[in-house]
This record gives C-alpha cells, sequence and structure tokens, in this order.
C-alpha cells in the first residue's frame, strides 16, 4: 500500500457499494487509496492494528474514514461509539454513507461523531459528486 497517497478507509458490507464506491473515487481523481473492510467489527481490528491488520507499513491509520451504517457484527453506530473512546483515533473524519435516509440516524450519527452524512445515490453520477466534495473538503491537505 506505500503508494505516497493517504488510505480512506471504507466501512462497508455491500461487494456492489464498496465497487462503485471505489470506481466513483476514481473516476473523481481522488488519487488516495481505499482500503474497504466489511463491517464494524473488521473496522475496529483494523484501526486497532489487531491481526491480521498489525504490519502499519502495510495497514496505514486512515486520514479519512467512509462509514456504513447498517452492517453485520457491529453496526455503524457502534463503530462511532468505539472510536469516541479513543482519543488517538478522535482527530479523525468520519464520514457517514447509508442507505438510510431517516433524519433520527443523520441526528444521531452526527451527535456521535460524524462529521457529515451522504445518502447512497442511486445515481453513479450523483457518487462521483459525492467523491469530488469528500476529496476537496478532506483529503486535499493529506496528498
Amino acid at each position: 500500500m506505500a503508494t505516497g497517497s493517504a488510505a480512506v478507509l471504507a466501512i462497508e458490507d455491500e461487494d456492489n457499494d464498496a465497487f462503485l464506491l471505489r470506481t466513483a473515487l476514481k473516476k473523481a481523481g481522488v488519487p488516495n487509496p481505499l482500503v474497504v473492510v466489511r463491517d464494524g467489527q473488521e473496522a475496529v481490528d483494523y484501526l486497532s492494528g489487531e491481526m491480521p491488520f498489525t504490519d502499519r507499513s502495510l495497514h496505514p491509520l486512515p486520514v479519512l474514514i467512509l462509514l456504513d451504517l447498517k452492517m453485520p457484527r457491529m453496526t455503524g453506530f457502534d463503530v462511532l461509539a468505539w472510536i469516541a473512546t479513543r482519543p488517538e483515533l478522535k482527530h479523525l473524519p468520519v464520514i457517514v454513507l447509508s442507505s438510510s435516509s431517516d433524519d433520527s440516524d443523520v441526528h444521531k450519527a452526527r451527535q456521535m461523531g460524524a462529521r457529515d452524512f451522504y445518502i447512497k445515490p442511486h445515481d453513479f453520477s450523483q457518487l462521483i459528486g459525492i467523491a469530488r466534495e469528500l476529496n476537496s473538503r478532506w483529503l486535499e491537505s493529506h496528498p
């Protein structure tokens, strides 16, 4: 992974959504490598440096986390609660990218520390737009 750009960590259990996100980031010109973990527990293991993510040269801490809410084992809310207990991770911006448009989910995620909340669009060009916005707001200062 030593590409010179800081990693983006996507916590996404749907393979198709992860593929679309990876493609949208590339089309938006985002140079940062995308690391995908499949659920909240795997995200905690990654961020903690637990097996199989112990080698930080291969599995660096990300500069941005893209978090789905509805996942098996640990939900996005569980991940937000866990990050809140980790002072060394509180600086990491967590952006929710979820299919939920429920106002209570948006409010709860923001209250728990999410810096922003995007509803997964059905149109791929809108996903590219989100990728561009993520790049300009959160990544351009972390080449």
